[in-house]
């Protein structure tokens, strides 16, 4: 089910109005659905999580029919706008990019990430990716669905540059390049200093996002400094993971199951008894 008014939603939420967007990410129907029901106004997708929970390591080895089949399943499950982390597109050219693009926004997508990572540790050439966003652009545009294109540069995250003002520099090249390509924002995940955003933000003329890190400042802080939007990356999954951990080690060793926080089954039973305000539980699966 095409979703032209979820993307219109993302646009809106992303408006220096509203002071920007706190995006928490999903990886598969449930933890999509919790997120929901913890009042996130939109959802994102982890492109790591969803790897990790389909049994594969992150960086486009999961095969693209299982991405999108995971996808379709977590895009039923709620009923807010979600953006889709495609990584690199999962294809060597524009034309396949362009195609996974279009069935990612059959599935109701209202946004999209694509990197400018190679998958060999080395960037893109900046004419290739904006070939690339053009593609994803054009998809959206072909189906009539104003997509949040927020173009992702691994410029801090590879350490791009033998200096500071070369890695910012070349960040502004690719960013300007980027937006000129069609992007709405650029995503520079590895960045979280708030000057440097916030000149960052005047030198691309355009929207910045950022993800937040163990550590680093809190997304209030980041999205002052001028981040239109500031997502969780896999750090949901990953804390919900070590909570695992810890509960599995006191079953096994005091033998425990102690009390969460966290909804009982009778509550998550009552999520899934009936389709998510909005949502449409007769879409296909692809």
């Amino acid at each position: 089910m095409i979703r032209p008014d979820h993307a219109r939603t993302l646009h809106a939420l992303h408006a220096p109005a509203g002071g920007g967007l706190i995006l928490p990410t999903a990886w598969d129907a449930a933890s999509a659905r919790t997120l929901e029901h913890a009042g996130a106004p939109a959802i994102g997708t982890t492109s790591a999580g969803i790897a990790f929970a389909l049994g594969y390591p992150d960086g486009e080895t999961a095969p693209v029919e299982d991405l999108l089949d995971a996808l379709a399943r977590l895009v039923r499950a709620t009923s807010r706008p979600v953006t889709a982390d495609l990584e690199g597109g999962y294809a060597p050219g524009p034309e396949g990019v362009a195609a996974n693009v279009t069935r990612a926004l059959r599935l109701g997508v209202a946004g999209l990430n694509l990197e400018d990572a190679a998958g060999t540790g080395a960037l893109r050439r900046v004419e290739d990716q904006m070939l690339r966003l053009r593609a994803a652009r054009q998809a959206a545009d072909a189906l009539g669905v104003p997509a949040y294109l927020n173009a992702r540069t691994d410029t801090y995250l590879a350490g791009v540059g033998t200096t500071p003002a070369e890695r910012f520099a070349e960040t502004v090249r690719r960013g300007r390049a980027y937006l000129h390509a069609g992007a709405d924002s650029v995503f520079v995940p590895g960045l979280t200093d708030p000057a440097t955003i916030r000149e960052l933000r005047a030198a691309l003329g355009g929207p910045v996002s950022v993800m937040l890190l163990p550590g680093g400042p809190g997304a209030p802080t980041l999205l002052r400094a001028g981040a239109s939007r500031v997502s969780s990356g896999p750090g949901l999954m990953l804390a919900a993971l070590g909570h695992t951990l810890t509960l599995t080690r006191d079953l096994l060793g005091p033998g425990t199951l102690p009390a969460t926080p966290g909804p009982d089954y009778a509550q998550v039973q009552g999520w899934f008894s009936r389709p998510a305000a909005g949502a449409d539980s007769s879409a296909p699966g692809r």
